[in-house]
């Protein structure tokens, strides 16, 4: 329902451009928001003039008005004033309101639908028969977003990004959690990812600098019609935790680019230990010196080369190949051949992916 404040600016607004007092009260005759002393009309003359037929009513000065919710009383205004544009102001009072209702109450019904279809709770038949009531095109390209802000939401990045993304051009935003802020958008025939990316990035900018939030943006892949929706915002969800787990470093993570990462993602957990015992044996990869794996990632960073690697991290080739030498020892992987540098590489990745499921657990 239409909130208080939203009413009285509305009649405040009108006020300033007619100059007419006007109130609004509640069927059971208390007063809602007024822009005079409202007190002075009695409760039972309001709920006498709900009970009764008519749609209006002149008592004295005061020009009472029905106002109507599809077809059943909601509230009762009334417009003060002796001349006689004081009915045509009410009745113009009356209609802006109802149609304040009608927007806010589709807005709420908006929202309950997209909730429902991101999670996939709609039959088909009442997915399109809904969309058509609430004047939402079936087939459009659609990409979810997903930007996460956190446990402690803060409702300026929700406002952030109403006004970056308007919902005439077919773009809506919602949520199902209290971390995360989804952004269902619409796109043109001729936009691809790279479209979706730049609005992805301009979110994660945008956010930084306007409220000062260090968020992570995750979306899904391209869909077309309304009901592949939710296996876009499914996408942009396994996105944004592949993306927590294996990049880290990222701010934007699309489903289309996860690489390998989504692969072990979806590895089962006994199979993913496994692996690790294989490789490592009784080594414990989070026990391994910070100093060597920094090394070891710019040093795959660098395509495995030395000389460049040595330059970025400013330390002799001779130090670099001490510190590799040092893991092989350890591990019995030489990260300077193709292949042990990839395997050492995936079981890192599978490793990290074991500590965020434990995580998950606790």
């Amino acid at each position: 329902m239409i909130s208080v404040q939203v009413m009285a600016n509305c009649i405040n607004e009108l006020k300033a451009i007619t100059k007419t007092d006007l109130a609004v009260f509640g069927i059971d005759g208390a007063v809602v928001t007024a822009t005079f002393d409202a007190s002075i009309i009695s409760e039972e003359l309001v709920r006498g003039f709900s009970d009764s037929p008519a749609d209006g009513q002149v008592i004295g000065k005061d020009h009472l008005l029905k106002i109507m919710d599809e077809g059943e009383l909601v509230y009762v205004l009334v417009a003060r004033g002796n001349n006689d544009e004081t009915y045509l102001i009410g009745k113009i009072a009356v209609s802006q309101i109802q149609q304040l209702i009608v927007a806010y109450k589709e807005r709420f019904d908006r929202n309950n639908f997209f909730q429902n279809l991101l999670m996939d709770n709609l039959l088909l038949v009442d997915m399109y028969n809904r969309a058509k009531k609430l004047h939402v095109e079936a087939v459009m390209p659609r990409v979810v977003v997903i930007i996460e802000i956190g446990a402690e939401k803060d409702n300026m990045a929700a406002e952030l990004l109403h006004e970056l993304f308007s919902s005439q051009s077919g773009d809506f935003i919602t949520a199902v959690d209290e971390s995360n802020v989804i952004l269902i958008k619409a796109l043109k025939p001729e936009d691809g990812y790279e479209v979706v990316d730049k609005a992805a990035q301009m979110i994660v900018d945008m956010m930084n600098t306007e409220a000062m939030l260090n968020v992570r943006v995750a979306y899904g892949t391209i869909v077309q019609e309304l009901k592949d929706v939710s296996k876009s915002y499914k996408e942009a969800m396994v996105a944004l935790d592949v993306g927590k787990i294996f990049y880290a470093e990222k701010k934007v993570n699309a489903y289309g680019r996860l690489g390998i990462g989504r692969l072990i993602y979806q590895l089962p957990a006994n199979l993913c230990k496994i692996f690790i015992d294989e490789i490592f044996g009784d080594n414990n990869p989070g026990e391994f010196d910070e100093e060597i794996i920094t090394t070891v990632n710019k040093f795959f960073e660098n395509n495995l080369n030395v000389s460049e690697t040595s330059r970025q991290l400013f330390v002799h080739r001779n130090t670099l190949v001490y510190r590799v030498e040092k893991l092989q020892k350890s591990t019995g992987l030489d990260v300077r051949t193709f292949d042990d540098a990839l395997t050492f590489k995936i079981a890192m990745m599978v490793y990290n992916y074991m500590q965020f499921l434990n995580s998950e657990e606790k």
